[in-house]
């Protein structure tokens, strides 16, 4: 599904080249649960932004479903990531003045395919889904952590999308909370065939992965399936 051909990433800082990517190469296959793990500055949140199409390599190619990112525009970059990619975050980026379901539905509305009925149909599933039936009609701060991460997760899945990238999405919470958290995702991993790609430190995030690449200095160094 996804493939990373030679993907260097070169910053200028001043005078200086910072090297963040120094040609990572590799294939995520369409259903994986795979984490991406090193030392801080070793380039994940490099790799994850040209991932989420947030950035572009310096050199090297990454292609989506046969889709050569480098040869689109920044809007069909900005397009193509609304309409195949999905972020989770460690800080739930809830909007605090929308309600439950008012936040998983936006992305549906923004993209204006579906119509409310649709829309509506969509959203309660995947609140029944991420089990949160019942708490639709609150807000963010009516919720505790967990399931603030539950709606984040939700909203990430609503639009059905190729890849779910999660930064850090345990940091946050407690392990009690964070297992269960990563247990759902593993779950809808195997239900629904999501691929789910990861940039974590946190042990139980690998624990549950399928797949374990590290990055160092830019590079991976390591890539094992379990």
């Amino acid at each position: 599904m996804l493939v990373l051909e030679n993907i260097k990433k070169a910053y200028r800082k001043g005078d200086q080249i910072f090297n963040a990517l120094n040609g990572v190469t590799a294939e995520i296959n369409k259903g994986e649960f795979m984490a991406i793990v090193g030392p801080s500055g070793s380039g994940k949140s490099t790799l994850l932004n040209i991932l989420g199409c947030l950035d572009t390599p310096t050199e090297g190619n990454v292609l989506y479903d046969g889709a050569e990112l480098g040869k689109m525009s920044e809007n069909e970059l900005s397009s193509y990531r609304k309409k195949h990619i999905a972020f989770i975050f460690q800080s739930y980026n809830l909007i605090p003045v929308l309600t439950v379901r008012e936040n998983i539905e936006l992305p549906l509305v923004i993209d204006k395919v579906r119509t409310k009925k649709e829309i509506s149909q969509k959203v309660m599933l995947m609140i029944e889904a991420v089990g949160l039936s019942g708490l639709q009609d609150r807000f963010p701060r009516e919720l505790s952590g967990g399931q603030e991460q539950r709606v984040a997760i939700a909203r990430a899945l609503v639009k059905d999308p190729l890849l779910v990238l999660a930064d850090e999405p345990t940091a946050n919470l407690d392990s009690v909370t964070a297992e269960e958290i990563i247990s759902l995702m593993k779950g809808i991993n195997k239900t629904m065939n999501t691929t789910f790609l990861f940039s974590t430190h946190d042990p139980l995030v690998q624990k549950y992965a399928q797949r374990i690449a590290v990055l160092k200095d830019g590079l991976i160094c390591s890539d094992e399936r379990k």
